[in-house]
């Protein structure tokens, strides 16, 4: 993980500020220090590792100060950001020419139980096995994360790890509240099915 406080300083150092802008640089500085953390924890579960999810938070805060002066402050801030990051993030997958992007159309063959799950991972710093347990846990979260379509992924990330609102997804996302809940359930049922073959691989490897 790295230093959120000098990561945030080069964030600021890259900012280039044009005319017009420099009043409101002050502003801008404390949302970068107050929502840097956030943002790079939502650009490491997009991105899925540290170096790709720096870049990301870093392209997001110079795009978002660069188009600050569209930014309504009637608005939450970090939606708006995360708008900026999901954009970005969608558009470098496109450019990559290895990348598929998943339609939202395509059914997904799931098994298991059909209602909605959620993830809780427990502290586990008091005790150094259940910290390697976490561990695991946590790298076949990120797997399984990894695997969703993009747009699912995004849903499951702003509503079970920001815990945003439908109503902030539809809006952040610009789709309907029903896309939004489609996109939530499926994508919650892929993720539990992919943690769950990735725990059995885990385990036929240690019997192996």
């Amino acid at each position: 993980m790295p230093d959120m406080t000098a990561a945030a300083t080069q964030v600021l150092g890259a900012l280039k500020a044009g005319p017009g802008v420099l009043d409101r640089r002050d502003e801008f500085d404390r949302l970068v220090q107050r929502y840097h953390k956030q943002a790079y924890n939502i650009a490491y579960r997009m991105t899925g590792n540290h170096a790709d999810a720096e870049d990301l938070t870093q392209e997001a805060f110079v795009r978002a100060f660069r188009f600050f002066g569209n930014y309504r402050r009637d608005w939450p801030f970090d939606n708006w950001l995360y708008k900026i990051m999901s954009n970005l993030f969608v558009d470098d997958l496109r450019r990559k020419p290895k990348a598929k992007m998943h339609s939202l159309d395509q059914p997904l063959d799931l098994a298991g139980r059909s209602d909605d799950v959620y993830l809780e991972i427990p502290d586990a710093a008091s005790n150094p096995e259940r910290m390697v347990m976490a561990d695991q846990l946590e790298e076949h979260i990120q797997r399984a994360m990894n695997a969703l379509p993009t747009d699912f992924r995004m849903t499951v990330i702003l509503a079970d790890i920001e815990g945003m609102s439908y109503e902030e997804i539809s809006q952040t996302m610009r789709c309907s509240l029903g896309t939004v809940r489609s996109r939530l359930h499926r994508g919650r049922k892929l993720l539990r099915a992919k943690i769950a073959q990735f725990e059995r691989e885990r385990d036929r490897a240690l019997v192996a």
